[in-house]
Parts: C-alpha cells; sequence; structure tokens
C-alpha cells in the first residue's frame, strides 16, 4: 500500500503530513509511560522486525501481492504510542532509502500503514481481550484478529483520501471494491504473522508483551495454609 509520489494532490499530502507530524510528536510523549528499562529495546527490535518482513512479498493473485503492515502487531507487543514511532522511523527509512513510497507522500504512508493500522487494530485487540477468556493465551488470538481488520481498514482509509484529493479519474466504487478486495487477502497472512510473532513471546516472557500485562497483573497468589492446626489450650500434664 506504499503510495508513491503524485499520488494525491497537493493539499491532500500536505494535509496527512500534517497529521502524521502530530501523531509522531504526541507520540514521542505518551511513549514514555509505556516504556521501561526492560521493555524499550522491544520497540528497536519490532521496527527491525517489520521492516525486514516488510521486504518479503507474499502472493494474493492476479499478479498481487503484499507484506506485512505491523500496525497491529507492534501495538500489542509494545503498545500503541511506542507502535506509532517504530512503525513512522520504518517507513521513513524505506522511503529515504529505498524509496518504497514517495516523499512527499511520506505523510501519507504514516497515516495509512502506521497509524490507521495502530488505532484500528489495538481498538479490535482491546475489543477481543475483553471478551475473550482473561488468559494471556488468548492474546495472540485478539493481536491476529486486530491485524486482519486493520488492514482492509487500512485500504478504506486510502479511498477516503483519494476520493478527497486523488490526481486521476477513478470510479470510487470499483477503487474500493479492488483495494478491500486484495486487502482481506493481505490481512489474512497479516493476521498469520502476527499470531505467529505475539504467540511465540507470550510463550516465553508474557510480561515483555504490552497488551498481556494487564491479565497478568489479575492473577493473585494464593497461598494454602498446609499446617497441622494446634490446639489453643496446652495440655495439662
Amino acid at each position: 500500500m506504499h503510495v508513491p509520489n503524485g499520488f494525491l494532490d497537493a493539499p491532500t499530502s500536505v494535509a496527512t503530513g500534517v497529521v502524521a507530524t502530530a501523531a509522531v510528536g504526541v507520540a514521542l510523549v505518551k511513549a514514555r509511560k509505556e516504556l521501561d528499562d526492560r521493555t524499550a529495546p522491544m520497540a528497536g527490535l519490532i521496527a527491525a522486525f517489520i521492516f525486514a518482513v516488510q521486504m518479503l512479498n507474499f502472493p494474493v493473485g492476479a499478479g498481487t501481492s503484499g507484506h506485512l503492515m505491523g500496525g497491529a502487531l507492534a501495538a500489542v507487543l509494545v503498545g500503541p504510542w511506542t507502535a506509532v514511532l517504530s512503525t513512522s522511523v520504518v517507513f521513513i527509512v524505506q522511503a529515504l532509502l529505498f524509496a518504497d513510497g514517495g516523499i512527499t507522500a511520506l505523510g501519507t504512508n504514516i497515516v495509512l500503514m502506521g497509524l490507521s493500522t495502530v488505532l484500528v487494530g489495538y481498538l479490535v485487540f482491546l475489543g477481543m481481550r475483553a471478551v475473550l477468556p482473561k488468559r494471556a493465551s488468548f492474546v495472540p488470538l485478539a493481536a491476529a484478529l486486530g491485524a486482519l481488520v486493520s488492514v482492509p481498514v487500512a485500504s478504506l482509509v486510502f479511498v477516503v483520501l483519494y476520493a478527497i484529493g486523488g490526481n486521476a479519474d477513478i470510479d470510487l466504487a470499483a477503487l474500493a471494491t479492488a483495494m478491500v478486495g486484495v486487502h482481506v487477502l493481505i490481512g489474512i497472512g497479516e493476521a498469520v504473522i502476527t499470531y505467529l510473532a505475539v504467540a511465540s513471546i507470550v510463550s516465553v516472557r508474557p510480561d515483555l508483551v504490552h497488551g498481556a500485562r494487564p491479565l497478568l497483573e489479575q492473577r493473585r497468589l494464593v497461598i494454602h495454609d498446609t499446617a497441622p492446626a494446634t490446639s489453643s489450650q496446652e495440655t495439662s500434664a
């Protein structure tokens, strides 16, 4: 879904750039509450993982390929604000060093693949975590469902932006059908990758998974007194 230069007109590109800049600015402040000495390295690892996996495309049919967006995955692992920062760094590096997405469309790509996937993916995750059994083992499933929904929603955000400032005369109904149809398939791939990644970490260090911490904090240590009961009165000799 990397948008190249010239797909959207200048006002729309500037507007998405302003939104992306504001979101990153707020995330820089809010992310401090999500990270500590143990989890801070996770942010860099997540950015590196998303960058590496986005280099791998998988076919979705009709000559179209897709790749991981990573917004929901990052939000569940390190928190939504840190996820905005991690994904933004990935898109900036891709645009500047690999020409993957236009520089003038950088704000658009951050909004589409970073901000919208993080927001939608994390909200769906929270909703699923609330209704699923309160166990850390269900966190990967909730994360996968968040990833599945976030990708086609991001494609609809692109359609809305194109309706506002697209530079070519394209039938919007056909565009929406094509975008959603392809990105539902991409979303399935994203859900599988997200499930596997989150499950692998939850199985060994659930305390490092941001989305699993509230469930761990609800655990209570119950101590059963197995010592034999003693009489309150001593037996007289």
